[in-house]
Order: C-alpha cells, then sequence, then structure tokens
C-alpha cells in the first residue's frame, strides 16, 4: 500500500475485531524514513514476534499497544532486518507504557510508548518523527502514506525490507505522524484503521514530561 485516500473512518480505532497487518507495498528507498523502528518482541509465553514502531525522541518510540512483550528491543536504522549495516543502533527497552484504557480484546486505544535504555544518536539514517498537536484534523481525502516491515500480500511472510504498510508503523500526512497502524483484515481488504495520535497527545505529552 503506498498511497491511501483517507476518510476520517480510517483513524477510527477497531472494536471486536483480531489485529492484523497493513498488505501490499512498494519497498522504500534504504533509509528514506529515518525514524522508523523495527520491534524484536518475545511475548510473555516466550514466543517471538515483531513490530514496526518510530522515534519521535531520542529516548522514546511510538508504536501500538499490541506490540507490548516480556521483552522489547528497539532496532533502528534499518532498512532489511537481515542484512545488518554500519547504521543499525539495537537499543534496549527499559519501560513499556501501555495506554491505561487498552483492551487487548477489542484493540481499543492501541497506542504504547517506548521508553529507550539509552539515547538514540541521530543520523542521516537514524531521525525523529513530529506529532500533530491535540485536535488536530484530517481533511477527507488528504494522500497519506504508511511504512513498515509487514506482509506484501495476504499469502506471503512479512517483508525483510521496509515497505510502504505494517502494525505499530505510522501514518504520515505531510511529514507529520496521523497515526498508529491497528488494524486490518487478514483478507487485506477495507478498512485499514488507525490509532489518531492527536487524540492522545495530552497523555503522550505526560509520560514524556515525567520520564
Amino acid at each position: 500500500m503506498c498511497l491511501l485516500s483517507l476518510p476520517l473512518l480510517l483513524f477510527l480505532l477497531c472494536t471486536r475485531t483480531k489485529a492484523g497487518e497493513v498488505i501490499g507495498g512498494t519497498e522504500c528507498k534504504p533509509h528514506s524514513r529515518p525514524y522508523m523502528a523495527y520491534l524484536e518482541i518475545v511475548t510473555p509465553e516466550g514466543h517471538r514476534g515483531a513490530c514496526g514502531g518510530f522515534l519521535i525522541r531520542r529516548s522514546f518510540v511510538l508504536t501500538a499497544a499490541q506490540c507490548a512483550g516480556r521483552s522489547v528491543i528497539v532496532n533502528l536504522g534499518v532498512h532489511n532486518t537481515k542484512q545488518k549495516e554500519d547504521t543499525w543502533q539495537r537499543l534496549k527497552v527499559v519501560k513499556q507504557f501501555l495506554h491505561p484504557k487498552y483492551n487487548d480484546s477489542t484493540f481499543l486505544h492501541d497506542i504504547m510508548l517506548l521508553k529507550l535504555e539509552k539515547k538514540a544518536n541521530l543520523t542521516l539514517a537514524v531521525g525523529t518523527l513530529p506529532l500533530p498537536p491535540e485536535f488536530n484534523f484530517i481533511p477527507s481525502g488528504r494522500m497519506c502514506r504508511a511504512a513498515g516491515w509487514g506482509q506484501t500480500s495476504v499469502e506471503e511472510p512479512a517483508s525483510d525490507t521496509l515497505q510502504e504498510g505494517d502494525s505499530g508503523g505510522p501514518l504520515l500526512c505531510a511529514g507529520i505522524a496521523q497515526g498508529i497502524a491497528s488494524y486490518a483484515q487478514r483478507n487485506a481488504k477495507p478498512p485499514v484503521v488507525f490509532t489518531r495520535i492527536s487524540h492522545y497527545r495530552p497523555w503522550i505529552n505526560k509520560i514524556l514530561k515525567g520520564n
């Protein structure tokens, strides 16, 4: 999914549906999305998983609450998850801030902040992404982009290279992160649902200020 025409409905949180991934995509130019974070997750049951996220401060990553785990490692400066480069920065998450109203059955309030063990070094391959102000409005029909390492088709595994779509990754409109990928149907049919970031700015600001 390279470009999306977004009615306001796509920014609503999903209810009563299992979370999935944004399907489809075209490969991004390497390191053209320096804010992207590849999350390696160990679940409470000991299974391994992965999610997208994005750097909003040198020591904080924003992602979906469904990406929480027993432990999380954040990889920055990554294009191909299977080919390590000098651009990579691998940072341990020391604290996970799930939204207090997050429901893992309905995926309501699907948003989480991750505090890193140390501050990331800002480079050409690693940078931060600005967030919208509270009550920010996106007009219907605005063209936006989603990025991540998700599936490129229903029958395919997750992509090794950064694509434009994935759970936990940002929805960018005019260079600002307006949403977090939360839900897409398994058959890849519409709608695709994103957590609206502007609604959570007071909570985000409170966490950042206190940590």
